[in-house]
């Protein structure tokens, strides 16, 4: 409700420094959050451009990860391990089986579910994804000095698994 919202007015001032700013130096809250999703889109955008020649797209690429890792997934865990909706991930895997590169595959005791599984072509295509993106890659941490690159994996790999729980 509007009612709950304060207006500029009754906010107390803060120093610029310390509002979210999405630039180097931002000291806000908000500043780690900001500095991944840049960070993120620099990923994606170099990931997006060793991919595209292969003829598939991230959103593809995160299905087949999924499937390579864990083995063949109903499509309701395929959602949720690659943060989609249900038809979003019946679009991608529409894409994959169209383009031989993952199966659906009656799942035993239940008439309905599928589950999606990688077929010899989509585990090449997979292998050679890789291939191709490791120059790409490299791109990415041009400007980090030794060790930070994996100093850098590291740390968001805390981050994104805390505890110690990965995928």
């Amino acid at each position: 409700m509007a009612a709950d919202v304060p207006h500029q007015a009754d906010v107390p001032h803060q120093d610029a420094a310390a509002r979210a700013t999405d630039r180097p130096g931002d000291t806000s809250p908000f500043a780690l959050g900001l500095l991944l999703r840049r960070a993120h889109w620099r990923a994606a955008t170099v990931m997006t451009e060793a991919l595209r020649p292969l003829g598939i797209e991230l959103r593809h690429f995160a299905v087949l990860v999924e499937v390579v890792n864990h083995g063949p997934m109903v499509q309701r865990d395929l959602a949720a391990a690659t943060g989609s909706d249900k038809a979003g991930i019946m679009r991608v895997v529409d894409d994959l089986e169209r383009k031989g590169l993952a199966v659906r595959k009656a799942v035993p005791g239940d008439r309905r579910a599928r589950a999606v599984e990688i077929t010899p072509q989509g585990l090449e295509l997979f292998d050679a994804a890789h291939a191709a993106a490791e120059p790409l890659a490299e791109r990415l941490v041009l400007e980090l000095g030794p060790g930070e690159s994996a100093q850098l994996t590291d740390l968001l790999t805390r981050i994104a698994y805390p505890e110690g729980g990965g995928a």
